[in-house]
């Protein structure tokens, strides 16, 4: 007896939840494993340069204080031996610049990787379920379509008021970035939904609308700017990464119309 659509529609939602989690799980391993290889060509040796320039800055900046320090040591030395009695406990005090930080070699390499992958994963669930909501025949052509889209709405807009950083530069807060960075992104997404499949005029003239509003407001920036690595490093950083995220974003929204097509032949 054929089952009924209320009862066959149980039946084949955990079909279509398999199927998202499948695309999502392999274009994103596959993305995420090239993301780190393009990353190592690309990105790593300028990295490595700004960290020295951050590491001699720190040590600038830290040698007239080290020298403080003791002037004041000495002083409070002396007290002590000129007023029996009192009591000062000098502990192994240490500086911390920053938070934990992998070791370099293997350790810096596996986190990348862990990072990478799990971060490609999440954007190719994105993806998936896009391409599944949608209902539309999928190829790894019209994945490369919605890889670009991807790349102009989590890249590239965002990137126009706050540009990849190398370590060492200025920052506005991160919480402040965050929401910025957030309110970008999902405003370019629905103005191009809107530009593709809006038909009235008015709804394209939002699209601009949510395209330039988020620009004019101005991303936060830092009270005082200021970098520690040339200003010829900061720019090649940035072209790197938009090369690094465009091989990134394209091989993702390929990878995902492939497997998604796959997976809906084997369903």
């Amino acid at each position: 007896m054929p089952l009924s659509p209320a009862a066959a529609g149980p039946a084949r939602r955990p079909g279509l939840f398999n199927r998202i989690a499948a695309t999502a799980a392999g274009a994103g391993i596959v993305a995420g494993l090239l993301l780190t290889g393009v990353q190592h060509l690309q990105l790593t040796s300028l990295i490595r340069t700004a960290e020295t320039y951050e590491v001699a800055a720190q040590a600038a900046s830290a040698a007239p204080q080290q020298h403080e320090h003791q002037h004041e040591d000495q002083h409070q030395h002396q007290h002590e031996h000129a007023v029996p009695g009192s009591e000062h406990e000098h502990g192994a005090a240490e500086h911390h610049h920053g938070g934990w930080e992998p070791a370099p070699g293997g350790e810096r390499l596996f986190y990348t990787v862990l990072a990478n992958v799990s971060m490609a994963v999440g954007y190719a669930l994105l993806l998936a379920a896009a391409l599944t909501l949608r209902g539309k025949p999928v190829t790894w052509r019209s994945g490369l379509l919605w890889g670009g889209a991807g790349y102009l709405v989590f890249f590239v807009a965002p990137s126009l008021g706050l540009p990849p950083e190398l370590p060492g530069t200025e920052a506005a807060p991160v919480v402040a970035r965050q929401g910025w960075w957030i309110a970008t992104a999902g405003a370019t997404a629905c103005a191009l939904a809107l530009l593709a499949w809006g038909r009235h005029w008015g709804l394209k003239l939002a699209a601009l609308a949510l395209l330039v509003v988020p620009h004019l407001v101005g991303a936060p920036q830092p009270a005082v700017h200021g970098a520690v690595a040339p200003a010829a490093l900061a720019r090649d950083f940035i072209v790197a990464a938009a090369v690094a995220n465009a091989a990134f974003w394209l091989a993702l929204g390929a990878l995902a119309g492939w497997f998604h097509a796959r997976s809906s032949r084997a369903g």
